[in-house]
């Protein structure tokens, strides 16, 4: 099996490299190989690969920026997709592609299902929505994986701005009322990789239940607690921290360009049921995270 994974300098994509090797052939497609930013190129470049299945997390993900660069959002994170979900159908190619708790417009309390209605806040929100919605009206063999404040020891995300911020800073101020299940890197490749393993296959896996499901940590936590968590790991590996006090603070006192969805939660019923999947908790994979964390750096998510 050639299996073609983009993004692979980011989180996501760097993650499942390693771990999908034993069931075959793994393309590792950065931006050289596949440019989501030039989504013409994209059929040409699948014929050339020839991948037996394509797996797509590579996005925009800037959330901020988006909100100014409304238009490379939507082509990333919608025609690329587009483009990618044609090329798969006509071949007959399965598709694993990724989206976002964001399609959500964070209210209530209760965790959202794949088969509640999506309301983004944000262009990121929007234009993640919008790569759905333009996979599934193609109609080929597809799975959108939907999953939640994804995070890894390298590269640009909460973890590695805490932990940066830690070093600089006596205070930190943390928004506390944005709920959701901080989410590993490897927690979600692990999660990719049990769904190879299937007896059934993948093919089969991928085609169940509408092809979406949602993919997330276990367990509940706020930015803030989040934050403290990762604190107290990087205490506890001896790190030079200069921080002494993290206050608790509501989105609105922490100015950003883009909304951010205050209730983030995913209900993982679907994942469990389905496909027979259960995640650790979030604890589990910020300590497993911790023990492979490196110095900061600038790597691009897409």
């Amino acid at each position: 099996m050639r299996i073609l994974v983009t993004g692979v300098t980011g989180q996501v994509g760097s993650a499942l490299i390693s771990r999908l090797s034993r069931f075959g052939t793994v393309i590792p497609a950065d931006r050289t190989v596949i440019d989501l930013s030039a989504p013409r190129e994209i059929a040409a470049r699948l014929n050339a690969l020839a991948p037996d299945i394509v797996i797509n997390p590579a996005a925009y993900t800037a959330v901020d920026k988006a909100e100014d660069d409304r238009d490379l959002a939507f082509l990333v994170n919608e025609t690329a997709p587009l483009a990618i979900a044609r090329w798969t159908a006509d071949n007959h190619v399965p598709l694993v592609h990724f989206s976002t708790d964001y399609v959500f417009d964070g209210t209530g309390t209760t965790p959202w299902r794949e088969s509640d209605s999506p309301s983004p806040i944000s262009v990121y929100g929007l234009s993640k929505l919008a790569g759905e919605v333009a996979i599934q009206s193609v109609g080929g063999p597809h799975l959108i994986v939907r999953t939640s404040w994804v995070y890894a020891p390298t590269g640009t995300n909460f973890l590695r701005t805490i932990m940066r911020l830690a070093h600089e800073r006596d205070e930190l101020r943390i928004v506390a009322d944005q709920f959701g299940a901080p989410t590993s890197a490897a927690i979600i490749a692990d999660a990719i990789a049990a769904m190879f393993a299937a007896p059934q296959g993948i093919s089969n896996v991928i085609a169940r239940d509408s092809g979406l499901v949602h993919l997330a940590a276990s367990g509940i936590t706020t930015r803030h607690e989040f934050g403290c968590a990762v604190v107290e790991c990087l205490n506890a590996k001896g790190a030079p921290l200069k921080v002494t006090k993290i206050v608790p603070i509501s989105s609105d006192n922490y100015a950003m360009k883009a909304k951010r969805p205050l209730n983030c939660r995913l209900d993982l019923t679907r994942l469990a049921q389905t496909f027979g999947i259960s995640t650790p908790h979030w604890r589990s994979g910020l300590e497993a995270a911790a023990t492979d964390l490196l110095p900061i750096d600038d790597t691009p998510a897409y």
